[in-house]
């Protein structure tokens, strides 16, 4: 158990029997009153974020989470299957957990992923990935300068917009964050 003032963001709390990570923690002393701590948060499985506000003597339980560093091996179905780098054990893990990179995933990709009483509960990508561009359509010359943007699938099947100058099979870095083109690694033509 902590203090509510001792709340900051990263930390994962349970709340009425359910697992939240603080997003947002903010201090609040009002003039009149008692001070407080106002926090957004995530449900880790579900996802969805609430807002809550804990005076500031009040106790919270906060939770261990267990960081193990794995890595990708290959997609089962409805699970994944990563490699614990430490004893090399195999664990599935369900596909919702890591939905939204999917599309991202290069087998030996480096991945942590946070447990809590033996389950996984969230998963951190790296922030960043290079991919080989699979398909792109050519730019046009002459719109090869500016700001413009087009679609580009890469080798694992996700798409994201790069500039025009990409080409089919340029290495490009990926902003696993915000699923941005981040710049060109390596080019065709170099």
């Amino acid at each position: 158990m902590i203090n509510a003032v001792d709340i900051k963001k990263g930390l994962i709390l349970k709340v009425e029997n359910n697992l939240y990570a603080v997003s947002l923690a903010q201090f609040v002393s009002p003039g009149k009153g008692s001070a407080f701590v106002r926090t957004k948060l995530k449900h880790i499985s579900k996802g969805n974020v609430i807002e809550r506000t804990f005076k500031s003597a009040e106790k919270v339980e906060d939770v261990e989470i267990e960081k193990r560093n794995m890595q990708f091996i290959y997609k089962d179905n409805d699970e994944m299957v990563f490699m614990d780098n430490n004893d090399y054990e195999q664990i599935n893990i369900p596909k919702d957990l890591v939905e939204d990179i999917i599309p991202f995933m290069k087998e030996e990709m480096p991945i942590e992923i946070n447990f809590y009483e033996e389950k996984p509960v969230t998963v951190s990508p790296p922030n960043f990935v290079e991919l080989k561009v699979s398909y792109t359509e050519n730019a046009v010359k002459g719109d090869t300068v500016g700001t413009s943007r087009k679609s580009a699938q890469v080798e694992t099947g996700g798409e994201v917009q790069v500039p025009l100058y990409i080409q089919l099979n340029d290495i490009i870095k990926i902003d696993l964050r915000n699923f941005s083109f981040v710049e060109r690694v390596r080019s065709t033509n170099s």
